[in-house]
C-alpha cells in the first residue's frame, strides 16, 4: 500500500509514533515509540529489554494486528489537530541496527490507513456538522 507525499512528509516529520497491540485477555495496550520508515514498512525496537515488552510478547504470541498514530496539535487557539492512522501485519523481532542502534526490531508492514487534516487548518463547524456552541 502507498501514502499520499503528503501524508509521508508528515509521518517523517514525527518523532514518535502511538502503537497498540492486543494482550492475551483482549485488553489493547498503546505505547510511543521510536519509529523509522523504509519505504515499504515500519521499524519499531531497540535494545535486549525490547524482547521483554508488553508490545514484542503480543506479537510473537500471534497477535500481529497492529495499529498506529502518528499526530500532533500544533494549535490550541485556534483548534488544529492532524494525523495518520496505519493498521498493520507485526513479524517476529530480527536482529538489525536501526534507530535507536544495533537491537531488535520489529517489521510492521502496513495494510490499511487514513489521514486528517493533512494542511494543518483550523477545525470549523464543516469538521463536526454536529457539534454546536453552548452559550
Amino acid at each position: 500500500m502507498g501514502f499520499a507525499d503528503d501524508e509521508m512528509d508528515f509521518v517523517r516529520s514525527q518523532p514518535l509514533v502511538r502503537m497498540a497491540t492486543l494482550g492475551d485477555d483482549g485488553q489493547p495496550d498503546v505505547v510511543p515509540l521510536a519509529f523509522e520508515f523504509d519505504g515499504a514498512a515500519f521499524w519499531v525496537g531497540g535494545g535486549e529489554t525490547f524482547l521483554q515488552t508488553r508490545k514484542v510478547r503480543n506479537i510473537v504470541a500471534g497477535r500481529r494486528r497492529v495499529a498506529l498514530v502518528f499526530d500532533d496539535m500544533p494549535s490550541f487557539a485556534p483548534f488544529v489537530a492532524r494525523g495518520v492512522r496505519v493498521y498493520g501485519t507485526a513479524e517476529d523481532p530480527i536482529e538489525r541496527t536501526g534507530i535507536t542502534g544495533p537491537g531488535w526490531y520489529v517489521r510492521i508492514v502496513p495494510t490499511e490507513s487514513w489521514s486528517w487534516n493533512m494542511a494543518g487548518e483550523p477545525v470549523g463547524e464543516t469538521w463536526y456538522p454536529s457539534r454546536h456552541r453552548r452559550h
